[in-house]
């Protein structure tokens, strides 16, 4: 996997292709091909690469990944250029799985660690978790123009920012309780290192990040936190394994009410949910709660659409978190009861912060 990174580093999406492909398929949503396709399309046909661009119906679902996998045949395409966030990304990786070919990410905004991962998370048409979708190889290019990245909307960083968070405590919890990371082996030392990295380039520059974003710029801290977003979570994520956080999230998509919010918005609450599970001090989890606050990040059910859950919905959330199937079991021995219970806790802590 090649990484690239920096301002204006779509234009290079021709030079990338050329050498590994002579007919492209691009995928994005319509708001994704409205900002970059015309420049990705000149890219590709400067450098003698034919390109389809197809529009992306907006969920990783099995009926749309069969749907843009027939494009894909119809026109021999051997690159599939994803474009867009982690659910457009994850389509185009499972497309490429199905056509073959090489693949392309292409993230237009930071707010997962899907642009780099062998994998992806297919969702239901009505939006809720259903599987992951493992692959043999990663990626062969992902291309972060963070000029682009700097012009979308600043929600979608601050998402990516709870992502990579969750990283390193998810990280670091299946490496203190002997799990098994994202590829059912060992988790690895330097996955360790890199998600720690992660973190701390997270606290360090994740505030002035935001306040660049906001004002549509590409500083020093907004590279470091895409870097830390994109590359640093995606290593960190499949080699050091997932616990607690992202189950909560795979939970909470149980609820409708939920599906407003962002992968990230999710984890993040599943990420102060984790800690609780983990026993941390009250001034511990409100030092991640005063982070998360300082970065507009949601702390409470409230936030994330659930007003007053009653006890059936926040049963829903907590059995779905525990599925036999789900990475909570990488570091925790726990309940649907306990993960409920740590839920409310949660959510104590994030309202009183809020009060």
């Amino acid at each position: 996997m090649e990484y690239v990174q920096g301002r204006d580093a779509l234009s290079q999406l021709g030079d990338q292709v050329a050498p590994i492909a002579e007919t492209a398929l691009v995928i994005g949503d319509s708001d994704v091909l409205g900002i970059i396709g015309d420049r990705a399309e000149a890219s590709l046909e400067e450098s003698d690469v034919d390109v389809t661009l197809e529009e992306f119906g907006g969920e990783a679902s099995e009926t749309e990944i069969d749907r843009i996998t027939e494009v894909a045949r119809e026109i021999d395409a051997d690159v599939i250029v994803g474009a867009g966030g982690g659910k457009g990304l994850d389509t185009a990786k499972a497309v490429r799985e199905n056509a073959g070919g090489a693949m392309v990410s292409m993230p237009t905004i930071a707010s997962t660690d899907a642009p780099t991962s062998s994998l992806s998370v297919i969702y239901s048409e009505d939006g809720e978790f259903e599987r992951y979708r493992f692959y043999e190889s990663h990626p062969d290019v992902v291309l972060v123009d963070t000029s682009v990245i700097a012009g979308a909307p600043v929600r979608f960083l601050t998402s990516g920012i709870a992502d990579a968070m969750a990283t390193w405590f998810e990280a670091d919890a299946v490496h203190r309780t002997g799990g098994a990371n994202f590829f059912d082996e060992d988790p690895t030392y330097a996955a360790h290192s890199l998600s720690s990295l992660c973190y701390d380039l997270l606290r360090d520059h994740g505030v002035s990040s935001i306040r660049a974003v906001e004002n549509g710029i590409v500083t020093e801290s907004v590279e470091a936190v895409v870097e830390a977003n994109t590359l640093l979570s995606g290593l960190g994520f499949e080699n050091g394994g997932l616990a607690a956080a992202h189950s909560i999230h795979n939970g909470l998509t149980q609820l409708e009410d939920t599906h407003h919010a962002t992968h990230g918005e999710k984890v993040n609450f599943g990420t102060l949910t984790q800690l609780v599970l983990e026993g941390r001090s009250n001034a511990f989890i409100e030092d991640i709660i005063d982070f998360s606050v300082a970065t507009d990040l949601p702390v409470t059910l409230a936030e994330l659409g659930v007003d007053n859950p009653s006890q059936d919905d926040l049963d829903r959330v907590a059995q779905a978190t525990v599925a036999d199937e789900e990475t909570i079991h990488n570091a925790f021995d726990v309940s649907s009861d306990e993960v409920r219970d740590a839920m409310i806790a949660a959510d104590e802590l994030g309202s009183k912060r809020l009060a």
